[in-house]
């Protein structure tokens, strides 16, 4: 009989990725997912971008692993300091191939906790050790950074620095500067995630880790956030050094990313309402933010615990009285869907805290009320952590 690698068996199935099978139920309603709303997607630039790919039928042809000649240089003229781009197939890709060309079994990569789940995945499959530094609402604790860095050898340090996902802290300026000069002190290289990092509804932006760091870098983007999900095209840049053994297990594992794609990713972004689109996207995402907070304070304030972020698609909150996984569980019993916050902890790690995860984007303000007043009743439903 056929066995299935280790690897795949010590990794832990996505809660989000299989729980989307139940929220297409049509009466459940879903904080959950990382989705931004589809009826925001901005059809009209998707449509006339369509319409143009039948005039580059060459598009259609096998392209270049790096990804399209004229959509790299768009990403190089959009971030100066940056040597080289890759394209790929979401910025998931980007994290795959990165683990894929530097793990080792047994390398240590430091993650914030709590972290990304999908990028815990791929770690796993990796076959890494996983260690993890506090997450603070400003950045992660600089001297268990440091502690870590120091005692043990990390190869990798993965982060979202802005508007983190889970949740939604965005670090300081001055924690990004000492974070890029305690990986150079140990050489110790950064992964940057940076899905969120345009969904931005109050203070300045700030500068990336990357753009302030000596060492080794690698910078993840997306357009899943701000165009669309579905097409699929994500980027890393990096030096061209760097990027050499993405490029080669690129090559391996699908060839190229879809022209298509790329091509009518780039017509949709150089289009003279994108700008327009992406004030409407973050303005409507503002207020949705601002309307799920009220109504928690006002209906669950004795219950749960959160800040407002300054930007993203979550609030995180934590359950002083519940256990996440038990609440996660009579939720879904009254058609509302959340995540707990154990999936966001590496698997062989327990929680510091109880926690959910709750997304703000997907749904209209009328759901979002809806959706917390079937969480309210699952809170009474659930017993408290005795």
């Amino acid at each position: 009989m056929l066995t299935v690698s280790k690897r795949v068996k010590q990794t832990k199935p996505s809660y989000i990725r299989n729980i989307l099978k139940v929220t297409r139920q049509a009466d459940m309603l879903s904080l959950a997912g990382g989705l931004p709303d589809a009826e925001l997607f901005p059809l009209d630039i998707l449509t006339q971008a369509a319409d143009e790919l039948a005039q580059s039928p060459s598009i259609f042809q096998y392209g270049a692993t790096e990804g399209l000649t004229e959509l790299r240089q768009w990403l190089l003229e959009e971030n100066s300091t940056a040597e080289d781009v890759l394209i790929t197939t979401g910025s998931q890709q980007a994290l795959d191939l990165i683990a894929r060309s530097y793990l080792n079994p047994g390398d240590k990569v430091l993650c914030e906790a709590p972290s990304y789940l999908g990028a815990l995945q791929v770690f796993d499959l990796a076959e890494a050790e996983i260690h993890t530094v506090i997450a603070e609402a400003d950045g992660p604790n600089l001297a268990q950074l440091e502690q870590q860095l120091a005692n043990y050898k990390i190869k990798l340090f993965y982060a979202v620095p802005d508007f983190q996902n889970p949740s939604g802290h965005c670090w300081s300026l001055s924690k990004r500067k000492a974070v890029a000069s305690l990986l150079a002190k140990y050489k110790v290289a950064l992964i940057e995630d940076a899905p969120y990092r345009q969904l931005r509804y109050q203070g300045e932006p700030l500068p990336t880790v990357s753009e302030l760091s000596s060492y080794a870098a690698f910078h993840l983007g997306s357009f899943s956030k701000i165009a669309t999900p579905g097409m699929r095209v994500g980027y890393v840049r990096a030096k061209q050094a760097l990027l050499a053994p993405l490029i080669k297990v690129k090559q391996a594992s699908d060839l190229h990313s879809a022209q298509p794609m790329q091509l009518m990713l780039l017509a949709t972004v150089r289009h003279p309402s994108f700008a327009e689109h992406l004030d409407k996207l973050t303005n409507t995402y503002r207020t949705r933010r601002d309307y799920l907070a009220e109504l928690l304070q006002q209906q669950l304030s004795d219950k749960l615990e959160f800040n407002v972020p300054q930007g993203g698609m979550f609030i995180w909150a934590r359950l002083p009285h519940h256990n996440a996984m038990s609440l996660a569980e009579a939720a879904l019993k009254q058609k509302v869907a959340i995540v707990p916050g154990d999936e966001f902890w590496p698997s062989k790690h327990t929680p510091d805290y109880q926690a959910i995860r709750l997304n703000f984007t997907a749904l209209t303000e009328p759901q979002l009320e809806q959706a917390v007043s079937r969480l309210k009743k699952a809170l009474q439903q659930c017993s408290p952590i005795k």
